[in-house]
């Protein structure tokens, strides 16, 4: 989803729980630790701070995270309350709509391809994609592969389609990769292909159907065997065509028309509007699994990882961020660069990543936060990482 869209919550919810895990074996298998009473329970630490502001004073309805700190142990985090309409508490590590997460796990599906040399990355668009990509200003022959997977291509925002300006409207609705596309099309191109960098999820957009198209497979299903099984993501899919609800304990998410609006619950959704652009469901423990998988060499080679870390000035997306292909750098208080992506689904937002030493962390909250939030959301990274 379009990581510059931004509501304000309105509603205030009270904190319900603070639970924190120990990683057993591959630090998959989490066991909540509650104290038993209120003298036992564990002083907060910054994590927790963090996530109890987001919910108390940002308002929002839930806030979850995981942490891998110095020491290799990966902590869970919950605040608020999972279900607003009964109060029921935050499900530990519970699946999210992991949204432009997904972009990472294309681009990486991308590579594998480049590898075995079945896509050059500075190929045209139009070599696998023949007469696909035309419009006003565009031309798939003057795109290439780089540019889509770095933002640099100049292809219009399908999501500004008048179609999907009103999610109330298109919750279950399903949506052709080809009708998503066409919206895009419908527009100006922004820019000459290479002049310049600005987020589309078009992008990824051509980039599924580039998958599909060069692999004759679906896209879900290359992520998955590519991406998801071959690093034993448990809790990671690519929701299957009509597929709504999500499969495993989750936090409800929520969407805000305004700030005088009920929230509307919208855990459920065709997530077709997002595909590969943003369609993954996840959890943040096995979203820190898949980045330090990723910068640790695991799904790519060492030719396309270096490919994929060679970034360009995003400053759009926060001071010192840089864009590589399908991740993302963002400068740390404390020194060095955390690695991720982070993303926003309709009712979530996650920030997180990777350091080079192996700390890894990520955070959602369950609702799209305003733009104060969302820096408070960024700060909460840069806090965890740090401390």
């Amino acid at each position: 989803m379009n990581e510059h869209t931004s509501q304000r919550t309105a509603r205030r919810v009270r904190v319900v729980r603070y639970a924190t895990t120990a990683t057993v074996a591959a630090g998959l298998a989490l066991t909540a630790m509650a104290p038993t009473a209120a003298s036992a329970a564990p002083r907060p630490d910054v994590v927790q701070q963090r996530l109890d502001a987001l919910v108390q004073k940002d308002g929002m309805p839930a806030a979850l995270a995981t942490v891998k700190g110095r020491d290799g142990r990966s902590r869970t985090y919950t605040a608020g309350v999972g279900d607003l309409a009964t109060g029921s508490r935050v499900p530990v590590d519970g699946q999210i709509r992991a949204g432009s997460n997904t972009k990472a796990f294309t681009a990486v599906v991308v590579l594998q391809l480049v590898a075995e040399g079945k896509v050059g990355l500075d190929a045209s668009v139009d070599t696998y994609l023949p007469g696909l990509v035309r419009g006003d200003g565009i031309d798939g022959r003057h795109i290439t592969v780089r540019q889509l997977l770095q933002h640099t291509s100049g292809l219009p925002e399908y999501m500004d389609a008048p179609a999907l300006t009103d999610f109330t409207t298109i919750q279950y609705r399903y949506f052709e990769p080809r009708e998503l596309l066409d919206g895009a099309l419908a527009q100006k191109a922004h820019f000459a292909p290479g002049t310049q960098w600005e987020y589309s999820n078009t992008n990824y957009l051509v980039a599924g159907l580039l998958i599909q198209k060069v692999t004759g497979r679906p896209f879900g299903e290359e992520v998955t065997k590519r991406v998801i099984d071959r690093i034993g993501l448990r809790h990671t899919y690519v929701p299957a065509t009509g597929e709504t609800a999500l499969r495993e304990p989750h936090p409800h998410g929520y969407l805000n028309t305004g700030p005088d609006a009920p929230l509307i619950d919208y855990t459920e959704m065709d997530s077709s509007m997002a595909w590969s652009a943003g369609a993954v469901v996840s959890t943040n423990t096995d979203l820190n699994t898949f980045y330090s998988a990723l910068l640790a060499g695991r799904l790519l080679p060492a030719a396309q990882l270096a490919q994929m870390r060679t970034t360009v000035p995003a400053e759009l997306l926060g001071p010192g961020v840089r864009y590589g292909l399908g991740i993302q750098s963002r400068p740390l208080s404390c020194g060095g660069l955390v690695w991720g992506h982070g993303g926003t689904s309709v009712g979530y937002r996650t920030r997180g990543g990777v350091t080079e030493d192996g700390r890894a962390v990520d955070i959602a909250v369950t609702t799209i936060p305003d733009a104060p939030t969302a820096q408070h959301m960024t700060d909460a990274v840069d806090a965890a990482l740090c401390r």
